[in-house]
């Protein structure tokens, strides 16, 4: 007995199910021109969404690169001793910013420029001494922390200087950071923004609606039986308005990142590979589209008519 009322509990909530998901698609096509509008608003916020999680997480990526690229070439003094360069290896392997580090005698060195430029092979050659210095070459942790482990390094008696491009690096990071900053905040913009219009647009419905949503109340309709086609017209238009943003971001993503062979600009500012990269993209517009919909007919709904 207990399971037959469990099965007709199940069959009414597929009823009341699936009564709503057909009010709602009704009511999107009946009402065409406002859902058009919301449709439009939501495919036009959603392309700039796309826009700026594309630009973000290109940029966390060549944030990410830069950590592992970026390094610091410490060069040792003459008369460094075996035991300094013991000492300072030691205590790399403790410092909270260091990654790795590789020792570079002056040999390799010397090697590296005959090997890189013949120019320069020619005229080291007429040397009877190399006049190079041995070094470390040490790679970080976290960028941002980059300067304050060079000043540490420098601070050793036996070390001649500790280079990472000083100044540069400084810019490039604070452009990113800006950029991740900026872009996020647009993306958050973007969807209450969406949220904001969605339920506008739901709300023009309810007032054009206010006769039957009387008539609904009077017979005995529960407050969810009413609210429920609206979210559910909510979900479709936020589902209708992301697919024209997903298309563009398949093809137009994919396109880019074929014309310029996977580099912006320059080759320090590689993009991300299309694939999985614009499917999880997509996904993400999907959700955004079908929950701020939800959410906006929800406010409508509950802020509008005190349901």
């Amino acid at each position: 007995m207990t399971r037959r009322k469990e099965v007709i509990r199940y069959m009414k909530a597929i009823r009341i199910l699936s009564r709503n998901v057909r009010d709602s698609f009704k009511s999107v096509f009946r009402n065409i021109s406002l859902s058009m509008a919301s449709i439009l608003c939501t495919t036009i916020t959603l392309i700039l969404v796309a826009i700026s999680l594309f630009l973000s997480y290109n940029v966390r990526q060549v944030t990410t690169k830069l950590e592992h690229e970026l390094t610091i070439v410490v060069y040792l003094k003459k008369d460094t001793t075996e035991n300094d360069k013991i000492s300072i290896q030691n205590d790399l392997k403790t410092m909270a910013n260091v990654d790795s580090f590789v020792v570079k005698s002056k040999e390799e060195w010397l090697a590296e420029m005959k090997k890189d430029s013949e120019t320069l092979k020619v005229t080291l050659e007429y040397l009877e001494t190399n006049p190079l210095l041995d070094s470390l070459i040490v790679t970080v942790k976290d960028v941002k922390d980059l300067k304050d482990t060079a000043l540490k390094l420098r601070k050793y008696s036996f070390v001649s200087s500790a280079e990472y491009g000083e100044g540069m690096v400084e810019n490039i990071i604070g452009v990113f950071d800006a950029i991740s900053v900026g872009t996020l905040s647009i993306v958050i913009a973007l969807v209450l923004v969406t949220a904001f219009l969605i339920s506008n647009t739901i709300k023009l419905t309810i007032f054009s609606r206010k006769t039957e949503i009387e008539i609904m109340r009077l017979v005995g309709a529960s407050n969810s039986s009413i609210r429920l086609p609206f979210i559910f017209e909510g979900f479709i238009l936020g589902i209708l308005g992301s697919l024209v943003p997903i298309i563009m971001s398949i093809y137009g993503y994919t396109v880019l990142y074929n014309q310029t062979g996977g580099y912006l600009f320059t080759k320090i500012i590689t993009l991300a590979s299309p694939f999985p990269f614009v499917l999880i993209v997509s996904g993400i517009l999907v959700l955004i589209g079908s929950l701020v919909g939800m959410f906006g007919s929800y406010r409508a709904v509950r802020k509008y008519l005190k349901i």
